[in-house]
């Protein structure tokens, strides 16, 4: 195939998606208005309930977004100023800015370079007798290693929150067989709903997800101005819900989620055929003990022309992004947390080298096959 192609590329093409489940999408959100319980009510908690179910796990306790949820989870666990959480240097701002935001202390530690995901060999030199947590980001669609994550931080009483906004429904395989959701391993995991998420929203939403009753119960308070009981505030808390509307659009593409996941890993086997032999480009490093959703189809360019390749692309009408191009201790906000001249290797080059090419539900061979001739031909 050559030459120019009709359709628009998107990124993510939430319209087509749409569009397929419209009757069904329509009528719950018209259901939603004609009840006029537009905040929490009967609709939430089905949806809360369908995702436990889905996930496997005993509780699920929706808010506004995934930052949101990373705060809450924070605050539940009774952290104080100057405690230390460890997180990936390679990840959203949002990780890290929960932990800034609550005065407590973000260290920074590499990514593995293959998995982009925290590598657990780093974690032994970033403990100090304040470290209390982890943060393990499921980045791009795949389970970070959350065995030796788990042991570790058993073995030092930490707690793990799982940042989980870019791999629901992936699933990772313990060294023992035993198979588990990410998000639904950890103490705590959090999850996103942003419209370009693989179960994403037509508005904001996120949500938490754990086994304990006890946690559950508080982050349910904390995400309800600390109260459980209307005027009686136990907790110091906050104002974060999922509004009935998202809620109703979410329970029902929750149904077609594997689906979605299927479609991506149709257009990820694509790309992987297609660059396999290209010398310039590392395709996407599938962990043995996870499976990928592919929220992202993530390149690494190894030959310095990533910018120039970025611009290539855009001349030709294709899109792509750079998730993400400076490391969290080079930005200016987090500069008093990172005291050392030192760098992180593996965060240095990804930051360097990834670039992430269109992938969603509604991509063709035509698309595909454009995308894959139109970057092969850069080289």
């Amino acid at each position: 195939m050559s030459g120019k192609i009709a359709q628009k590329i998107h990124m993510v093409d939430t319209k087509g998606q749409y569009l397929k489940i419209k009757d069904q999408v329509d009528a719950a959100v018209l259901e939603v208005i004609d009840s006029t319980w537009f905040v929490g009510g009967p609709v939430v908690k089905r949806f809360q309930d369908n995702l436990a179910k889905f996930l496997g796990v005993n509780y699920v306790i929706p808010c506004a977004n995934g930052t949101d949820a990373l705060q809450i989870a924070l605050m539940t666990l009774g952290l104080k100023p100057g405690d230390e959480v460890i997180v990936p240097a390679f990840t959203y701002v949002a990780t890290a800015e929960v932990i800034a935001l609550l005065r407590l202390k973000p260290v920074m530690v590499d990514v593995d370079p293959d998995t982009f995901n925290v590598d657990p060999a780093v974690l032994e030199s970033a403990l100090t007798e304040n470290t209390k947590a982890i943060v393990p980001v499921h980045l791009y669609g795949q389970c970070a290693d959350m065995a030796p994550i788990m042991d570790f931080a058993t073995k030092h009483n930490l707690y793990v929150i799982e940042d989980n906004a870019q791999a629901i429904g992936a699933t990772y395989t313990f060294p023992d067989g035993r198979k588990q959701k990410a998000g639904t391993i950890g103490h705590i995991g959090c999850t996103s709903f942003y419209p370009s998420k693989n179960l994403g929203a037509y508005g904001d939403g996120g949500a938490m997800m754990c086994n304990d009753e006890k946690l559950a119960k508080e982050l349910r308070m904390v995400a309800n101005h600390g109260q459980s009981i209307r005027y009686y505030h136990d907790l110091v808390g906050c104002n974060s819900r999922l509004d009935a509307i998202q809620a109703a659009i979410l329970d029902i593409k929750l149904k077609y989620l594997n689906d979605y996941s299927d479609a991506r890993n149709a257009a990820a086997n694509f790309y992987d055929k297609a660059f396999a032999n290209n010398s310039n480009l590392q395709i996407p490093v599938r962990a043995k003990n996870s499976d990928h959703v592919f929220h992202q189809y993530t390149l690494r360019v190894k030959n310095g022309k990533r910018d120039e390749l970025k611009k290539f692309l855009e001349a030709s009408n294709i899109p792509s992004m750079i998730y993400y191009p400076v490391p969290l201790y080079k930005q200016k906000a987090y500069q008093e947390h990172w005291t050392t001249d030192k760098t992180l290797p593996a965060t240095e080059l990804l930051s360097e080298q990834v670039i992430s090419l269109p992938i969603h539900t509604e991509m063709n061979e035509d698309i595909l096959a454009h995308i894959c001739e139109t970057l092969n031909s850069f080289f």
